[in-house]
């Protein structure tokens, strides 16, 4: 098979509507969830993941792959790692061997070693349980050989999966570290490793906050906090479907300390369980509070330390049912990811990586006031995505809301709003094209935001078939799929119940 470029429809291409994003990745024909082995190697950025290299719904689970210099552009290349009559290809994460502690490459050309699950099928002499298993690679990621002594840890659990591996280094020397889940016990399991092939048990973290549904696709990883090198936590990733707080599949977060061995939650980051076992998920930690950012998990080996995040966008409550042909699902946009200080505690932030070539707003706007009245924008370019910024105080009005990929004058249209007296913004998908696909898909999700000196500041991409919100500088975060009526690319800003400015907002096509 030869490689290919991350498709984009000409106009014959796709049945019509035409859904396939311009900035996000989706596979050229087939099936796409969990991202798997990121990582950065000689410049550039792999991305793994599940993958049906037959059809467009889950199955045949095997690793698909693309590679990308700026994290916007991508490029197909052929599976990876394919299912056998053995095993299903779950999910799990990538390492740079370097010390080349496995044998699998050399000190001076160290090989890219896959951790990931074994889904063993009936038939196998592991049939009925997950387990991890290695593949390596000695050409920079381009062609795979599973391990001949694989699975290289087990427990005879049927949910242990999506092992996510790093390398420690600590006061008691370095090692490699995984985390893995239980998924049905709502726990983080921990294990460490001199040589990726023999594993010793550490700690297991859990069950702790949402725990409404299985946990998976779980990431730790350290961050300095408001950027002090002197000052760091660590961070757990746990994603869980169902029971996310938009319902369904989501991501939470917790904040803490790792030693080594065991990771301790903060206090501010843990949520009482009330007399049935239950948190008020409103108060958990999560990475979006929209219904289509899943599985998502960070690079290996970022250069500058950087830490970037890329999920699954969408939703185990519909996703094999989207609208779309032949592809059929597809990944969120990169995420750098801070750990701040917000209100006395430590939280993340989240920042879209962008083109870095964006060029000129079609649109700006400065210190417009705006009094139960409504602003229309320049339509999106076609062929293009579109980057809305805004500042806005929103004064004395009750409500300031954008309409989005609508038609001037018409009620269809996604809608995002700021409600000033419940302080949440909301984003409304239930009129904004073709919901009727699946019945769980028509919905609303709010965050709770917290304004800064009045103002409320937004970061909005649109693109064919999504919206997300970073929100405060990224420290809220909504994101949702939408499927327009064709043709309807319309921006309206609206203001009811008073007066609000438009401090400054600016609108930017992306391609």
């Amino acid at each position: 098979m030869t490689e290919t470029t991350t498709h984009r429809a000409g106009p014959a291409e796709e049945t019509a509507p035409d859904f396939r994003p311009i900035l996000h990745y989706t596979a050229k024909d087939t099936w796409l969830n969990d991202p798997n082995g990121l990582v950065w190697h000689q410049g550039v950025y792999h991305l793994f993941y599940q993958n049906n290299p037959f059809g467009n719904v889950w199955g045949n689970m095997s690793w698909g792959h693309a590679t990308s210099t700026d994290l916007v552009h991508w490029t197909e290349h052929p599976v990876a790692i394919a299912c056998d009559d053995e095993e299903d290809i779950f999910s799990g994460s990538i390492v740079v061997d370097h010390g080349n502690t496995s044998g699998f490459g050399t000190m001076e050309d160290p090989a890219l070693v896959a951790i990931y699950t074994s889904a063993f099928k009936e038939g196998s002499v592991h049939q009925g349980t997950q387990a991890q298993s290695l593949a390596f690679s000695t050409d920079a990621g381009m062609t795979w050989n599973k391990y001949a002594g694989n699975p290289v840890l087990g427990r005879g659990s049927a949910h242990f999966r999506d092992p996510k591996v790093f390398r420690y280094e600590g006061p008691a020397g370095s090692c490699w570290v995984m985390v893995a889940v239980e998924a049905r016990h709502q726990q983080v399991v921990l294990y460490r490793s001199a040589d990726l092939k023999d594993w010793e048990y550490l700690s297991t973290f859990g069950p702790a906050n949402a725990t409404g549904g299985e946990w998976e696709c779980p990431d730790l990883f350290p961050l300095p906090v408001d950027g002090d090198p002197d000052s760091v936590k660590w961070v757990l990733v746990v994603n869980i479907n169902p029971g996310a707080v938009a319902g369904g599949s989501g991501g939470q977060y917790f904040v803490g300390d790792f030693d080594g061995v065991q990771f301790t939650a903060d206090p501010d980051s843990l949520v009482q369980a009330d007399a049935d076992g239950a948190s008020d998920l409103s108060r958990c930690l999560w990475l979006d509070w929209g219904r289509d950012y899943y599985a998502a998990v960070s690079f290996s080996n970022a250069p500058k330390n950087r830490r970037i995040m890329i999920g699954w966008m969408n939703n185990w409550d519909y996703a094999n049912y989207l609208p779309t042909s032949p592809w059929r699902s597809g990944m969120s946009l990169a995420r750098e990811v801070e750990l701040a200080t917000v209100d006395g505690v430590q939280r993340l932030v989240q920042r879209p990586v962008l083109p870095l070539d964006c060029g000129e707003p079609a649109c700006a706007i400065q210190d417009v006031e705006l009094h139960d009245s409504l602003l229309q924008l320049p339509d999106a370019m076609p062929g293009s995505a579109q980057l809305i910024e805004a500042e806005i105080l929103p004064g004395t009005a009750r409500t300031v809301a954008f309409r989005l990929l609508g038609a001037s004058g018409g009620n269809v249209a996604t809608l995002l709003s700021f409600d000033a007296v419940t302080s949440r913004l909301t984003l409304d998908r239930r009129h904004s094209g073709n919901t009727a696909f699946h019945g769980k898909f028509a919905s609303a999700e709010s965050a709770p935001v917290k304004l800064d000196g009045g103002v409320l500041r937004l970061r909005v991409i649109v693109d064919k078939c999504s919206v997300e919100v970073f929100a405060q500088g990224g420290s809220v975060v909504l994101s949702d799929l939408v499927f327009p009526v064709s043709g309807n690319l319309g921006t309206e800003v609206s203001v009811e119940g008073g007066t609000a400015v438009v401090r400054k907002l600016a609108v930017t096509a992306l391609s």
